[in-house]
């Protein structure tokens, strides 16, 4: 096939890449050898003729798998992302979340089966880096798994065999990591992200979004069979929406690309950010939560850094006790708790492997949280309203209140293209949470996909348990804490006014 051009194809990533135009961040194993494709933070692997036979009978979106494997790279261009069509090396980890002590478990397919290793990191701010390295695995000998298990639109790689065991010393700093994988050949590489938790006292616990992650994962990108809640294929290779989308999905295989979920730099902005200044974090994951893992009183706040749009009604209801017993809550994006989900365990007995979501196209009552009589406005304190195709500005306002303090940021400010990528907002006829003080710090207008004129706003509230609850209402805000690129130091003030006040509360 001839290579002339590299075209944007809607893939689960792409079709949603307006949501997230912020791309991963700075990752010290990526540089100078990824070429990532209008900063979705996603190799495109597709090439397209515009000649070749039949493409023009296409519908417009839809994609031509190659016939053919692509030239693969030389080593000293260093490695490209294998795809999901050869699936070059790809893995995932079961247990996406262990404790140091632990053993994490790798499962890998590598085609042409070859040699390889895998590098693991750790995310942090490191000097402005992005991570380090702590440990390289031996050579380990990488063969072809089997294709994966589907039944209905749900794909299952747990029938994987194990590749590699890693013990987690237990001095290992818990936090966010990420297991890089690459050919002995030096010619392809993917990635698994993994947690490593713990259970300490701590000033805040970060939650990671893995339930939202693996909602928006098409593994396989193969114009076949990989499905997500967005997404799936017919038989001529293209795209479905979410109708055709699948209702279950399941944890055990691969992230779809690159192997790093999509939103996944979100999270990672704030942990750079807050790790550089000090702060005290613990981490847990959102099945964590879900599962009963995660003791809120241990903390004076929870912080959900990134998009974290899928919740169970197990986090909802301990979100909610947390909140009423006193332990604050930092939502640091958008379009939060919006779907109802369900966890349920694979045949073979493992607990939380699948992720169900009824939405509209689904047999029985609708998925939303706030169609359910529970709108997220009762939570958050303010809900989602809609998509915001181009950044525009937050407007700030109530600038007098301790959040801006020392930002210098005056009355009615434009902050450049802070409302970005989902917005949410107050809405008037929604009930509100119950509370002794609330305020509404930004009411930023902004076009959505319509053209029509909508607003995005951020808001605080104080419980009367004492308890701050705090939603930025855009994907914007945790990019603008250590994005390179997106920092505003306007927001990282405000963060730090609002998690200084969380962490020094009596």
């Amino acid at each position: 096939m001839a290579t002339q051009g590299i075209r944007r194809w809607e893939s689960g990533a792409l079709a949603h890449a307006v949501s997230d135009p912020f791309g991963q961040g700075p990752l010290p194993w990526l540089r100078g050898s990824e070429h990532y494709f209008d900063g979705t933070g996603q190799v495109v692997p597709w090439y397209v003729d515009p000649d070749a036979e039949g493409l023009g009978a296409r519908e417009p979106g839809s994609l031509r798998l190659p016939e053919r494997p692509d030239t693969p790279p030389s080593p000293s261009s260093g490695p490209r992302t294998a795809d999901d069509v050869r699936c070059q090396i790809k893995g995932f980890a079961p247990d996406h979340a262990v404790a140091p002590g632990e053993p994490i478990d790798f499962r890998v397919t590598v085609d042409p089966p070859q040699p390889f290793t895998i590098d693991i990191y750790r995310i942090g701010h490191y000097g402005g880096d992005g991570a380090t390295l702590l440990t390289r695995s031996p050579e380990l000998m990488g063969s072809r798994q089997p294709a994966p298990l589907v039944a209905g639109r749900t794909v299952c790689c747990h029938h994987w065999w194990l590749s590699w065991r890693l013990p987690v010393p237990p001095a290992w700093q818990p936090g966010a990591h990420v297991a890089v994988l690459t050919t002995a050949d030096g010619r392809y590489r993917s990635h698994v992200p993994f947690t490593v938790r713990d259970n300490r006292r701590a000033d805040l616990l970060l939650l990671l979004p893995d339930i939202t992650w693996q909602a928006y994962n098409l593994f396989p990108e193969d114009g076949r069979t990989g499905a997500s809640l967005y997404h799936a294929w017919d038989s001529e290779g293209r795209l479905l929406g979410e109708e055709d989308a699948a209702l279950t999905v399941c944890f055990d295989r691969p992230y779809a690309g690159a192997g790093l979920p999509l939103h996944v730099g979100h999270a990672y902005d704030f942990i750079r950010w807050a790790e550089r200044y000090g702060y005290d974090l613990s981490y847990a994951t959102t099945r964590d939560l879900h599962a009963g893992r995660v003791d809120p009183s241990r903390y004076r706040g929870l912080v959900f850094p990134g998009h974290d749009e899928y919740w169970s009604a197990p986090m909802r209801a301990t979100v909610e006790r947390a909140r009423d017993d006193g332990t604050s809550l930092v939502f640091l994006s958008a379009n939060t708790m919006f779907w109802q989900v369900e966890l349920a365990p694979l045949p073979s007995g493992d607990p939380d492997r699948l992720l169900t979501c009824r939405k509209r196209h689904s047999p029985g009552r609708s998925a939303l949280w706030r169609e359910r009589g529970a709108p997220e406005q009762t939570v958050l304190g303010i809900q989602y309203g809609g998509r915001v195709p181009v950044p525009h500005p937050l407007v700030a306002r109530n600038t007098g209140h301790w959040l801006w303090e020392s930002t210098g940021v005056t009355e009615g400010e434009e902050l450049p293209r802070l409302v970005a990528g989902e917005a949410d907002r107050y809405y008037p006829r929604v009930p509100l949470p119950a509370y002794d003080s609330r305020i509404l710090l930004a009411h930023s207008p902004y076009r959505d996909d319509t053209g029509t004129l909508r607003h995005q706003e951020t808001s605080l509230y104080r419980a009367p348990s004492g308890a701050w609850v705090f939603a930025s209402g855009t994907f914007a805000w945790s990019p603008a804490l250590d994005r390179p690129g997106h920092t505003d130091p306007r927001i990282q003030q405000a963060t730090a006014n609002l998690l200084d006040r969380i962490c020094k509360d009596p």
